[in-house]
């Protein structure tokens, strides 16, 4: 399992009129969090999308527990349980300071594709960097 945890702060412009963080806004701190996860693995995802791949989100779910405030700080638990075979799945556990409660819990998944919408393996350097961390 490989494991990455992204923070951030709630800034004014993630809350609704209730003063919580936009439903919507979730699925943002997911792809922050997912980007910088795989950079923290070196895995760029410029460098992937420059080798004629990209990576999609063919799916996506959010299960909400319980909203964010106006300056929280957030943690985003971001989780890459298995090895990709046609799809990569990546989970996502949102808490407030440090673990103290959670939140939002949800992942993405991820089809691989050439630049025509194709569908391809996943690259090797992706798998081989996966490989080496699971």
């Amino acid at each position: 399992m490989i494991q990455f945890e992204y923070r951030t702060k709630v800034y004014y412009k993630d809350v609704d009129q209730m003063g919580i963080v936009y439903y919507a806004r979730y699925y943002e701190y997911f792809e922050a969090a997912r980007t910088e996860l795989l950079k923290s693995l070196g895995i760029h995802v410029t460098v992937i999308e420059n080798e004629g791949y990209l990576l999609p989100v063919i799916t996506s779910h959010c299960d909400y527990k319980v909203g964010a405030n106006f300056e929280d700080t957030l943690v985003v638990n971001t989780i890459i349980k298995d090895l990709p075979k046609s799809r990569l799945r990546i989970d996502y556990e949102v808490h407030r300071n440090n673990f103290d409660e959670l939140l939002v819990s949800g992942y993405t998944m991820h089809a691989f594709t050439d630049k025509s919408g194709r569908a391809v393996k996943p690259p090797k350097q992706l798998m081989e960097t996966l490989k080496q961390n699971l």
